[in-house]
């Protein structure tokens, strides 16, 4: 983790937000899957719950590197001399790329708001803050993912499909305001 805090402060232009972001829902889904564990007096789906939070951490945690690797190649092709055969093809591959990267960000960050909000309301009292702080997590994960979806695809269909995420994520978080 400090050698990632270390480059993300670094001038360099990645790791970036989608980094940052798919750290943030990871550590959201490792705090639903404690708060999970230790909820099986309180949840009978704990078990289940938990494993779904690891799948989850495991799916979005290597999104990090992704999200930089795909970064590079948006740079790469806006490298190429202007002009040159081909250039505008390579630069809208990499954007979609860069697109889709942050927009599997956000479908995952989004069960995990999910799951950690049905531990807010159900799961282990005593883990509460925990669980709350997945949600609140996991939806400032999305938030930011959606925002680079919509950078790298403004007007395309990912940034559509990404609107629906950030909806469903407010939602898990605007449940606990709601007496959660």
């Amino acid at each position: 983790m400090g050698r990632f805090l270390e480059a993300l402060a670094s001038g360099e232009s990645a790791p970036g937000g989608g980094g940052a972001a798919a750290v943030a829902l990871a550590l959201a889904a490792g705090l639903a899957g404690m708060a999970a564990r230790l909820s099986p007096e309180h949840l009978e789906e704990a078990g289940t719950l938990a494993r779904e939070a690891d799948q989850l951490r495991e799916e979005v945690a290597p999104l990090a590197q992704a999200d930089a690797e795909a970064f590079g190649r948006v740079l790469a092709a806006y490298r190429l001399p202007r002009g040159r055969e081909g250039r505008e093809e390579r630069i809208r591959e990499a954007l979609e790329e860069a697109a889709a990267v942050p927009l599997e960000m956000a479908r995952v960050g989004t069960r995990v708001a999910r799951i950690a909000s049905r531990l807010v309301r159900e799961g282990n009292p005593n883990l509460k803050g925990d669980a709350v702080a997945a949600v609140l997590l996991a939806e400032a994960g999305v938030r930011v993912a959606a925002e680079l979806v919509r950078a790298n695809e403004p007007e395309g269909e990912k940034a559509r499909r990404v609107e629906r995420f950030v909806e469903e994520a407010f939602r898990e978080r605007e449940a606990l305001e709601g007496g959660g």
